[in-house]
């Protein structure tokens, strides 16, 4: 079964390409807030964009669970330090740090050369639910425009953009649906030549200890307006974690780890069949 959802459907809510954190089999994304838990049902409906959150979770996180969540993922190893023939050991060198917090135009240029300095990436994403579980899997991409998040089981979902439309398709109930790959609020992974300020609005900047914050609005998204953050590691120079909060104020966050911007993702992973749709 194939559908092609209807834009307006979605017109309360924002691109966030990833699950909501309802129940993982073959759950749909279409999650409204109610008063009363829903009572469970037998047919599902294909999962749209974007996630919203499950009832009774109440307002966004607060920046201690985003902090929590950052956390989880695993940091980096540094490699063990080379000791020549016939020489003393020497203590592994500290990483460095910045001397000074970064302004918002040094912020803005330092994530603008690291988006802009590769063109594939792939590594593994853990996506933390509001309600504190999470969801993992690998994410692919190939700029300009094409993107895989593929879910480990017993997720059934896969997202995958083809530098046109983005699919969303359920392998259990054998759904596909399709939207436009202009209204996601990443762009920041899928634009060939990337400039934050230009392209989105930079509403603020910090830094704590290692990690860059600069938040972001995206008014271009479906729905309204998507507020971003991107947590970047200053020290390892990687993307660690991106949080975006939809028009409703529903909150997704997906933090990265094992990220690989050297060798490039299998073109299969980016096909959509468009056969399904006719």
């Amino acid at each position: 079964m194939t559908h092609l959802s209807p834009m307006p459907a979605l017109a309360a809510a924002a691109l966030a390409l990833a699950l909501a954190s309802g129940p993982v089999l073959a759950q749909p994304l279409d999650i409204k807030p109610a008063a009363q838990p829903a009572a469970p049902r037998t047919a599902q409906r294909p999962i749209p964009l974007p996630p919203i959150r499950p009832p009774g979770l109440g307002t966004p996180r607060t920046d201690a669970v985003q902090a929590d969540a950052a956390a989880a993922a695993p940091a980096p190893r540094a490699p063990a330090p080379v000791v020549a023939a016939n020489s003393e050991p020497r203590a592994p060198a500290k990483p460095s740090k910045p001397s000074a917090p970064l302004s918002k135009a040094e912020a803005v240029e330092r994530l603008n050369a690291y988006f802009n300095g590769f063109s594939t990436l792939q590594g593994d994403f853990i996506q933390f639910a509001a309600d504190g579980r999470r969801f993992e899997g690998k994410l692919y991409v190939q700029r300009p425009g094409k993107m895989r998040f593929e879910y480990r089981p017993p997720v059934t979902m896969e997202v995958v953009a083809d530098g046109t439309s983005v699919a969303i398709r359920d392998r259990k109930l054998a759904t596909q649906d399709l939207y436009s790959i202009g209204q996601t609020p990443l762009k920041f992974l899928l634009k060939e030549q990337m400039n934050l300020e230009r392209d989105t609005t930079v509403t603020g900047v910090s830094t704590k200890g290692d990690i860059l914050s600069l938040k972001l609005e995206d008014r271009s998204t479906l729905g309204g307006t998507s507020k971003i953050t991107l947590n970047f590691d200053l020290t390892a120079n990687e993307l660690r974690q991106w949080v975006v909060i939809d028009p409703q104020g529903y909150e997704t966050s997906v933090s990265l780890y094992n990220l690989d911007t050297q060798r490039r993702p299998d073109q299969k992973n980016f096909v959509i069949d468009y056969q399904r749709v006719l």
